[in-house]
């Protein structure tokens, strides 16, 4: 097992389903998906503090082993703490090449709570 692997969290995709209600309007509810293994850090860099300053949500650099996908607006939940984050980016626009041998993708994500998703 590498350092990689050990500083990984069990993490699940988040599904978002809308329907149609009987009253001609729709619902929206999420199920659980897929599991995966993830390293989520929190980007402290100067400009990230100052964005949180201002109002942004905090922000986070998530690592997956190359080749899982996460796309722009995925939710996903870390399961040792129920915390929901939404992908701000595209994990295929930061994969390391083929020539690495450190086979990882990286994306930035914001955290989340599903009041903040009821929008999508």
């Amino acid at each position: 097992m590498t350092l990689l692997d050990n500083m990984m969290d069990q993490c699940r995709i988040m599904n978002h389903i809308r329907e149609d209600d009987p009253y001609g309007g729709q619902t929206e509810r999420w199920t659980e998906g897929s599991t995966f293994f993830a390293t989520i850090i929190k980007d402290s860099t100067t400009e990230a503090t100052i964005a949180e300053r201002q109002g942004v949500k905090e922000i986070f650099k998530i690592v997956v082993k190359k080749g899982f996908r996460l796309d722009y607006h995925d939710v996903f939940k870390r399961l040792s703490d129920d915390q929901l984050f939404r992908v701000t980016g595209n994990v295929k626009d930061s994969e390391a090449p083929e020539a690495s041998t450190i086979k990882i993708g990286k994306v930035t994500a914001e955290k989340v709570d599903f009041g903040d998703l009821s929008d999508d």
